[in-house]
């Protein structure tokens, strides 16, 4: 079982990729897979997000307490900036 941290991690540098490409199919499921992480693994919900200034901070209700994590936006972004950087190596399989 991973951390909260951990799942949060996950979830929200695959819904930054999924925000940016919508049409992204792998990443849509990728992103529902790890929604259901938080909720049964976690029992956990975003309940808000928000980017300010160099971090995104992610309001969770776990386990009946609501609580704030923040990560580097550096950091969150890196995946989406590296199939940008790299689109060739990132299509999306619904295309073929």
């Amino acid at each position: 079982m991973q951390s909260l941290q951990d799942a949060l991690y996950n979830w929200l540098t695959i819904k930054v990729v999924c925000d940016a490409r919508p049409d992204d199919m792998a990443a849509q499921e990728t992103k529902v897979f790890f929604e259901a992480r938080l909720k049964e693994d976690c029992d956990a919900s975003v309940s808000n997000l928000e980017k300010n200034g160099p971090f995104y901070f992610v309001d969770v209700l776990a386990g009946g307490e609501k609580k704030r994590h923040r990560f580097p936006v550096e950091l969150i972004d890196s995946l989406l900036e590296q199939i940008e950087a790299e689109p060739d190596k990132y299509k999306n399989y619904n295309d073929e």
